[in-house]
């Protein structure tokens, strides 16, 4: 016979009791120091664009007021497109340093990939259209390249590239046909994940300063060290030069290259705020281990960031022959500096995990506004450099007093 009895209620334990006259208030945590400049401290640090709005906002003022027509429609408009093609690399370069990495060898991704497209749409017969897809799909094997030694490195893919090269060669099809016929093919088997894999995981900073010799000596090897002269894009490809097509605006003269640097920086924004792949490429960059721990599949955001950079890179290089008018395999060599510059300037810190996409923007036309105010105000250029010089170094060092702020 079951027991009818009931069963008096559990009572606290004695270690559940909570201590007379013991607070029960939820715990809270606010700064130790309230004075103005610890709060400017917390804000910077909620806010990584904030510093570098206040300094381009003071230096337009400043320059404003002793530089001569610094204020013109025409001088504003041309700041904007001098930092097109530094700012679009800029952004590629700034998804890599966001993971704790560096690319050194932006500028010759962008110039190898623009010198694909210029050879092959004006030389090789290659419909624009088509000349330029492939110069795009050079720069995203390039970007795949570096990011594949810094996290799992497939030698098929490499030995493909390198075997269609050498088969091509003995066919004695023309250099211009080679080259992207042989790095798209290991592109292509790249994306199949055949053959094995090795753990190199190799610092970025040598892998990239290591790939910048390679890309460059494959691009003196594959133009020629000739220049695609303007003439023959106008006569044979003018889709080449799409982007240096001219809109007015408010007065001021816009090329379609800013439209496409802004439109770049609106689509990587939203990417890294609103999207899960944006929150993995923050994880990885803070602390990649405990990204690791936490789930993230830390070699595949880094090669995805890796291969988006080389992308925006090629992209970069479309707009650049727009901008410059022709394609020389000599140009844009000290884009690297520049593109690091636009990024340190910006707020984005060089040990990944913090910083925004718009800072690099803003570093971009600091970079702008300083060399523009300065040489409208007679400064000789050696100064101007100085200038640019003295710019990084104070914005690494409010950089590291940003980070000390505690939890």
């Amino acid at each position: 016979m079951a027991d009818d009895r009931a069963v008096p209620p559990r009572g606290p334990q004695d270690f559940e009791k909570v201590l007379d006259q013991s607070s029960t208030e939820a715990a809270s945590f606010e700064m130790r120091d309230t004075s103005p400049l610890a709060k400017f401290h917390h804000f910077l640090h909620a806010n990584p664009t904030a510093a570098p709005v206040v300094v381009l906002i003071l230096s337009c003022l400043v320059f404003g007021v002793i530089a001569n027509n610094f204020f013109s429609a025409f001088n504003l408009s041309l700041i904007i497109q001098q930092v097109t093609i530094i700012g679009i690399l800029g952004a590629a370069q700034t998804l890599v340093i966001l993971t704790a990495g560096i690319d050194l060898s932006v500028a010759a991704i962008m110039v190898l990939s623009y010198m694909v497209m210029g050879r092959l749409a004006v030389q090789g017969d290659v419909p624009a259209i088509l000349a330029v897809v492939i110069g795009l799909s050079v720069g995203l094997a390039c970007g795949l390249f570096n990011g594949s030694l810094a996290t799992r490195a497939r030698l098929v893919p490499i030995a493909v590239a390198l075997l269609s090269w050498v088969f091509l060669l003995g066919l004695d099809l023309p250099l211009i046909y080679v080259v992207p016929i042989g790095m798209i093919a290991g592109l292509a088997i790249g994306w199949l994940n055949f053959g094995p894999a090795l753990e190199l995981r190799l610092p970025p900073f040598i892998v990239t300063l290591g790939a910048w010799s390679i890309f460059f000596a494959l691009n003196l090897w594959y133009s020629e060290s000739e220049t695609v002269r303007s003439q023959d894009i106008d006569a044979t490809a003018p889709l080449l030069k799409v982007f240096g097509l001219r809109v007015e605006l408010l007065g001021a003269q816009f090329t379609l290259g800013s439209f496409l640097m802004v439109g770049i920086f609106i689509v990587l924004w939203y990417a890294l705020n609103w999207t899960a792949w944006g929150r993995a490429v923050y994880a990885v960059g803070d602390d990649r281990e405990a990204a690791e721990l936490s789930g993230i599949r830390t070699d595949r955001v880094l090669l995805s960031v890796y291969g988006a950079a080389g992308f925006l890179c090629a992209l970069g290089g479309w707009a650049a022959i727009g901008r410059v008018g022709s394609a020389s395999p000599q140009s844009f060599y000290e884009g690297n500096l520049d593109a690091i510059t636009a990024v340190v300037i910006g707020g984005t810190s060089l040990f990944g995990g913090r910083g925004a996409i718009f800072g690099t923007l803003f570093g971009a036309l600091i970079v702008g506004v300083f060399r523009s105010g300065l040489k409208l105000g007679g400064v000789d250029v050696l100064w101007q450099t100085f200038a640019v010089g003295l710019l990084i170094i104070v914005a690494v060092a409010m950089d590291q007093w940003i980070r000390r702020v505690s939890a």
